[in-house]
C-alpha cells in the first residue's frame, strides 16, 4: 500500500499558497523587525529625537495602515489549510495521518521554544503549535458550524474587552504573567531604563537569554491582552474550511468570491485600517471597546481582501517567473521565519553588529525588505539543488521518524 502520509514533494505543491506564504514572510518581516532593531522599546523622547522622526511617523502609519496583524491572520489561515491538506492525505479517516500530525505539532512547540528563549520572544510558533494540537477536534465539524465557530473566535475579543471595562478593569486576565515578567526582570536587573538597550549591550548568549526569558512572559501578556488565542484560533478553521472546500486549488471557480472578498474588503476595511492606524499612532483615545471593534472589522477584511487580490493577480500572471521566485521562500517558510530571527540578532543586537536603538523606522524597513530578498535569492538558489529547506527537512524526519534525502534527484 502507497503510503498517503510522506511529505508533499515539489511536484504536488500549489504555487499559490507558497507564494502566500512568500508575501507572508514578508509582511511578518516588516512588522516584526522594528522590535529587533529595539525602535519599539525606545522611549517617545528617543524616537522624537532622532533625525528620522517625521518619516518615521509617516511610517509607523503606513505600518499599522497596511501591515500590522494583516500578515499573521495570513499565516494563520496558511496553517489550517495546511492541516485540511495532511489530513485529505490521510489513510482510514486520519488515524495515522493524525498521529503523524501531534508528532508534527510536538516538534513545531519544541522549535518555537528555543526559539522563544533563545532568539527572539516574540516567537509565535509556541503558539500555533499549541492550537494545532485542538485543530483535529474539529475535523469532523461540518463547513456551516466551522464558519459559525470561526465566526465567533474572531469576534469574541470584543466581548472579552467589552467584560474588562465593565469590570472597571479589575478583570486582569493577564496578571500571572505580568507578575512572572516583573519578577524574572527584578532578577536579571532589567529595568525602565536599560530596557531599550539590553540587548544592544548584550554580551553573550546568556544576557540575550535573561532578556528573552521575562520577554517570553512579556510574549504570554501580549497573547493574552491581545486575545490572540481567539484571533488565530478562529484563523485556522476558516483556513481548515478554505481547505477542505480546496478553494485553493479551484481559483477560476470561485473567481466571483474572490472578486467580491477584494471590492468590498479594500472598500470597507481600507478607510477602517486607516482610522484604526491613526488610533493606534494615537495611543487608543477611542478606548478599548471601540479600538476591538475597529481591529476586526479593519484588520481581517484588508488582509482577506489582499489574499483575494494575490489570488485573482497569480490566475492571469500564473505563468511567470515572478510567482515561482517568491515562492521560494514561502517553500521553506519555517527556515525563513527563523532566518530572519538569526539576522536581526546579528544587524542590530550587541552580540552582533549592534546597530539597535540607533537607527530610525524608514532604515529600518528597509533592512527588513532587503533582508527578505536575500532570502528569496537564497531560497530560490538553494531549491534548485535541494528538496526541503534545512529545517523543513529536519522537522520532517523529526515527524516521520526516518532519514529522508534532501537532495534533489539527476
Amino acid at each position: 500500500m502507497k503510503n498517503n502520509t510522506a511529505p508533499v514533494t515539489a511536484k504536488r505543491r500549489f504555487v499559490i499558497l507558497d507564494f502566500l506564504r512568500g508575501i507572508a514572510l514578508l509582511g511578518i518581516g516588516l512588522a516584526n523587525f522594528p522590535e529587533f532593531a529595539l525602535y519599539t522599546f525606545q522611549k517617545s523622547e528617543v524616537v522624537e529625537a532622532m533625525p528620522t522622526a517625521g518619516i518615521d511617523y509617516v511610517v509607523k502609519f503606513l505600518q499599522y495602515t497596511f501591515i500590522d496583524g494583516k500578515f499573521y491572520t495570513l499565516f494563520s489561515l496558511l496553517f489550517g489549510i495546511g492541516f485540511s491538506i495532511i489530513i485529505s492525505k490521510t489513510p482510514e479517516k486520519g488515524d495515522k495521518g493524525l498521529a503523524l500530525f501531534y508528532r508534527r505539532m510536538i516538534f513545531l512547540f519544541l522549535a518555537g521554544l528555543f526559539h522563544l528563549l533563545f532568539l527572539w520572544a516574540g516567537d509565535i510558533l509556541v503558539l500555533y503549535a499549541s492550537l494545532g494540537l485542538l485543530l483535529p477536534l474539529f475535523r469532523n465539524v461540518s463547513n456551516k458550524k466551522l464558519l459559525v465557530y470561526a465566526g465567533i473566535l474572531l469576534l469574541f475579543p470584543v466581548v472579552i474587552d467589552a467584560l474588562i471595562v465593565l469590570s472597571g478593569y479589575r478583570l486582569n486576565l493577564a496578571a500571572p504573567a505580568i507578575d512572572a515578567s516583573v519578577y524574572f526582570q527584578q532578577k536579571a536587573g532589567i529595568t525602565d531604563d536599560n530596557f531599550g538597550i539590553w540587548l544592544l549591550e548584550a554580551e553573550t548568549c546568556r544576557d540575550v537569554l535573561k532578556f528573552n526569558w521575562q520577554g517570553s512572559f512579556i510574549r504570554m501578556q501580549e497573547f493574552i491582552e491581545g486575545n490572540r488565542i481567539c484571533k488565530v484560533g478562529g484563523l485556522f478553521l476558516l483556513g481548515l474550511y478554505i481547505g477542505r472546500n480546496r478553494i485553493y486549488a479551484n481559483l477560476e471557480e470561485n473567481m466571483p468570491l474572490l472578486k467580491n472578498i477584494r471590492f468590498y474588503g479594500f472598500l470597507i476595511a481600507l478607510p477602517l485600517s486607516v482610522l484604526y492606524a491613526w488610533n493606534a499612532v494615537h495611543d487608543r483615545p477611542f478606548g478599548m471597546i471601540p479600538t476591538a471593534v475597529l481591529y476586526a472589522v479593519s484588520v481581517f477584511p484588508l488582509s482577506f481582501a489582499y489574499i483575494s487580490a494575490i489570488c485573482l493577480w497569480y490566475l492571469k500572471k500564473k505563468e511567470r517567473l515572478l510567482f515561482h521566485v517568491l515562492a521560494a521562500p514561502g517553500r521553506m517558510a519555517l527556515t525563513n521565519y527563523i532566518g530572519q530571527s538569526v539576522s536581526g540578532m546579528f544587524i542590530f543586537y550587541g552580540i552582533g553588529l549592534g546597530l539597535g536603538a540607533t537607527i530610525g523606522l524608514i532604515y529600518v524597513e528597509i533592512i527588513a525588505a532587503g533582508v527578505f530578498f536575500i532570502q528569496v535569492a537564497g531560497s530560490y538558489v538553494w531549491l534548485h539543488y535541494f528538496q526541503y529547506g534545512l529545517l523543513e527537512w529536519i522537522w520532517r524526519m523529526l515527524t516521520c521518524g526516518k532519514w529522508l534525502k534532501i537532495m534533489k534527484q539527476d
